[in-house]
């Protein structure tokens, strides 16, 4: 609750960090802090065992217009929990710290716990996870937090967002030509519309692309030289992002232009110990199509945690108490099993 009624937009996270570190070190855990990441390793850190990295953000999205609540007043009626951040990913983060507290101080464990609390996840930040991996110990695998309803997320989808520009010649209405700015990218736009990639995937299913913008033209009269379009896809398990932009740059007559290619996508082996143990508590098994700091890990990574990934960025945004005490349950069984 704490954290809901502490404002915590991507690249403002700092109170929410200043927040986090107060509480582990409440709790006796010395903790690290590089910008407004904050993270600790479990009291008998063992630098010849493997390690299990935990981790989930403490940033949020703006709220939305949508909202007849204020989306900073931490409230609960009827076991609903709601505040912004409550589902993404407030439920589990703290979930994941309980579970690090829960085995902090125990010895003899087979793997280390390092407990990552991010910043800039919402919006892929240059500060978030991805300045902090290079600094951490090698991650034999992770967990990162993310409503799922305590299912696994063995696999999710990258994301690859293309600048595209068809160019033609500029002039009047009126008159006839061959190079139609417009007409070019309506052609390209109907290949991304139409064109399927052959790989599909077993728990992420196909690649998909959509035109979400396009812009072009400044007056009725007049033909534009440029129109510039932007397609989001989410590229499965079977394609890495630069292959997919080789494919489209080969097949449509604009100049295609990816924003990154780092946001590849991820997976766990359905045959790692942490899935088999969470299939042995009942849990369902599935691809996810949202993305989230596993993006940008190189370790095999499960996606799990308390709340419903289709509340997240909705307005009244709100988490179950049930399923947060469900969640810190099912994350402390789910590791006891190998730990």
């Amino acid at each position: 609750m704490d954290l809901i009624e502490t404002p915590s937009f991507s690249k403002e996270e700092d109170k929410t960090a200043d927040l986090l570190e107060a509480f582990l070190q409440s709790e006796g855990v010395e903790t690290i802090r590089e910008n407004n990441n904050v993270w600790a390793f479990n009291e008998d850190f063992d630098k010849t065992k493997p390690s299990i990295l935990l981790n989930s953000h403490h940033d949020t999205v703006k709220p939305n217009k949508g909202y007849t609540r204020d989306p900073h007043k931490a409230e609960i009626l009827d076991d609903k929990l709601y505040g912004l951040g409550s589902n993404d990913a407030g439920g589990a983060l703290v979930g994941l710290i309980s579970t690090f507290l829960h085995f902090y101080s125990r010895k003899n464990m087979q793997y280390n716990l390092i407990l990552l609390a991010s910043a800039e996840e919402e919006n892929s930040g240059e500060l978030g996870i991805r300045s902090v991996v290079p600094k951490l110990p090698e991650i034999d695998f992770a967990i990162v937090g993310e409503p799922t309803q305590m299912n696994l997320a063995i696999a999710e989808k990258g994301l690859l967002v293309l600048d595209c520009y068809a160019r033609g010649t500029a002039g009047h209405a009126a008159h006839v030509r061959e190079d139609y700015a417009i007409y070019k990218a309506m052609k390209a736009i109907k290949w991304f519309e139409t064109f399927t990639f052959d790989k599909i995937s077993e728990t992420l299913n196909d690649t998909k692309m959509t035109v979400t913008q396009i812009e072009a033209g400044n007056q009725h009269n007049v033909v534009p030289s440029v129109c510039h379009f932007v397609v989001d896809i989410r590229v499965n398990d079977h394609y890495s992002n630069p292959e997919v932009v080789e494919i489209v740059q080969k097949s449509v007559d604009v100049e295609v232009v990816p924003r990154s290619v780092r946001l590849n996508s991820s997976s766990i082996p359905r045959e790692h110990p942490i899935v088999k143990s969470g299939e042995r508590l009942g849990r369902t098994l599935y691809g996810s199509p949202t993305l989230s700091d596993q993006s940008n890990l190189s370790c095999p990574s499960l996606k799990i945690g308390p709340g419903d990934s289709p509340r997240s960025h909705t307005a009244d945004e709100y988490l179950y108490v049930s399923e947060l005490d469900e969640g810190i349950e099912l994350y402390i069984k789910l590791l006891e099993e190998i730990l």
